[in-house]
C-alpha cells in the first residue's frame, strides 16, 4: 500500500510537471506596436501595421506560433506625441511585460522612446522613423532599425543628382526628420560633383509654400555657373510641397523639382514630373524576390491595392522578429540581442543586415526616374539603378 501511494504521489508529479510545462509552451510572446495610429501620418502608421502583421504571418507559414507559443500583438497609439510614446513604451515593457517593441512613425517620437528601452533594456526595433541621430548620437545597445535612416536616403539621392554642374537647394521639415535628411545629404553630395547652394525649412504641418519657394528661386537664381538648377524635397506627412511649387511654375526660372520616394498618394503629385530622377526605399514594382512576390499578391487581394512604402518596411520589422527569436531560441534580450548583432534575413526588398557598431538595417535603395502612365494615378518610379548594400557607405554615427 505504501509503494501504491508513493507511486501515485510520484506520477501525480510528473503529470503537473508536464502540465506545467505545457502551459508554458503555450504562453506567448507578446510584441507591442507602438506607433501613431492618428494625426497626420495615420496613412504611414497603418500600412506599416499592416505590413507587421503580413510579416509575422508569413515568417511563420501563417501560424503565427513560434515554436509553439502564439504571437500576441498589442498596439498602443502614440498620437504622434513623444511623451505620450514613453509612456505607452515604458506601458507595454513595465505592465504588459513584452519581449519587446516595434515603432515609432514620427522621428521625435522615436527619439523620445529610445531612452526608456534602455530603462527597462528591453528591444527597441525601430520602424519606419528615419532620423540619422536615431542609430546615431542617441542610439544605445537595445535600439535596432529595420527601416532606412536618412543617411541612406541621402546617399541613394546623392547618386541620383550629383552631376558636375548641378545646382541644388533644399526643402525639409523644420524637425529632427528633416533636419537630419538635409545634414546626410550636404554630407554625401559633398562627394559628387554637384553644390548644395541653399538649405530651406518649413514648419512640419506648413500648407502654403509661397514664401518659401520665393527664397528658393531667388538663391538659385543668384547661383553662377549652373546648367541645372534643382529644388530637392525631403518632406513626410501632409502639405505636398511639390505639387504646390510645381504650381508657382518653377520652370519659368529654368528650375527643375527632385524628390525621394513617399507614398504613392504623395506621388499623385510626380504626374506632373515626368523624367524627375531621385532615390526610393520600396516601390512594389522594383524588388523581385519571392517575399516580394508574396506580399504583392496578398495585398491586392485582401486591399484591392498595391502595397505601399512602410507596408514593406513592417512586413521586414515582422520577419526580422520572427528570425531572431527562432535563431536565439530564447526570448532574453541578451539572446536577442547577440543573434540580431550582424544578422541577415530576408525582407520584400531582398537581403538586410543589422549592422553590429549601431544595429542599422543595411538594405538596397533604387535609383528612379519618373515615367507617366495616364491610368495610373501616380508618377512611376521607374528603375534606374539598385544601389545595393556594398554600393553605400553609410556612416557610423555613434560613439559605440
Amino acid at each position: 500500500m505504501q509503494r501504491l501511494v508513493s507511486t501515485l504521489a510520484a506520477a501525480t508529479a510528473v503529470a503537473g510537471l508536464l502540465a506545467s510545462g505545457s502551459a508554458l509552451a503555450q504562453e506567448p510572446i507578446k510584441i507591442a506596436h507602438v506607433y501613431g495610429k492618428t494625426g497626420p501620418y495615420e496613412a504611414y502608421a497603418e500600412q506599416s501595421h499592416n505590413g507587421l502583421m503580413m510579416g509575422l504571418e508569413y515568417a511563420t507559414d501563417g501560424t503565427m506560433e513560434i515554436d509553439g507559443r502564439p504571437i500576441e500583438v498589442i498596439e498602443k497609439d502614440t498620437q504622434l506625441k513623444p511623451d505620450l510614446g514613453k509612456t505607452l513604451l515604458a506601458e507595454a515593457y513595465g505592465d504588459d511585460e513584452v519581449t519587446l517593441a516595434v515603432g515609432a512613425v514620427s522621428s521625435g517620437v522615436a527619439l523620445a522612446m529610445l531612452p526608456v528601452a534602455q530603462e527597462y533594456e528591453k528591444i527597441l526595433l525601430v520602424e519606419p522613423a528615419v532620423a540619422d541621430s536615431i542609430t546615431g548620437e542617441a542610439w544605445n545597445r537595445y535600439i535596432f532599425r529595420t527601416g532606412r535612416n536618412s543617411s541612406q536616403d541621402a546617399i541613394a539621392n546623392a547618386v541620383a543628382l550629383g552631376q558636375d554642374g548641378n545646382c541644388i537647394a533644399t526643402l525639409a521639415q523644420d524637425y529632427a526628420f528633416g533636419r537630419d535628411g538635409v545634414a546626410a545629404f550636404k554630407e554625401a553630395l559633398a562627394d559628387t560633383d554637384a553644390r548644395l547652394i541653399f538649405e530651406e525649412y518649413a514648419p512640419q504641418d506648413a500648407t502654403d509654400f509661397t514664401a518659401h519657394a520665393q527664397r528658393l528661386f531667388d538663391e538659385l537664381n543668384a547661383a553662377e555657373n549652373c546648367e541645372r538648377k534643382i529644388i530637392w524635397v525631403v518632406w513626410a506627412g501632409g502639405g505636398n510641397p511639390v505639387g504646390k511649387i510645381k504650381a508657382l511654375a518653377p520652370e519659368r526660372f529654368d528650375i527643375e523639382l527632385a524628390s525621394g520616394g513617399n507614398i504613392l498618394a504623395a506621388m499623385a503629385a510626380y504626374k506632373e514630373l515626368p523624367g524627375m530622377e531621385g532615390a526610393t526605399y520600396y516601390y512594389y514594382e522594383i524588388p523581385e524576390n519571392e517575399m516580394n512576390d508574396w506580399l504583392v499578391e496578398e495585398h491586392f487581394a485582401r486591399h484591392n491595392e498595391p502595397p505601399d512604402f512602410f507596408t514593406a518596411g513592417g512586413m521586414s520589422a515582422g520577419v526580422a522578429i520572427v528570425e531572431a527569436l527562432r535563431r536565439a531560441e530564447s526570448t532574453e534580450t541578451e539572446d536577442l540581442i547577440a543573434t540580431m548583432e550582424g544578422m541577415e534575413f530576408m525582407t520584400p526588398k531582398g537581403t538586410m543586415r543589422f549592422r553590429e557598431e549601431d544595429h542599422q538595417a543595411l538594405q538596397a535603395m533604387y535609383h528612379f526616374k519618373i515615367r507617366v502612365e495616364e491610368d495610373v494615378e501616380w508618377g512611376i518610379p521607374e528603375l534606374v539603378r539598385t544601389l545595393e548594400i556594398e554600393d553605400m557607405d553609410i556612416p557610423i554615427r555613434n560613439d559605440r
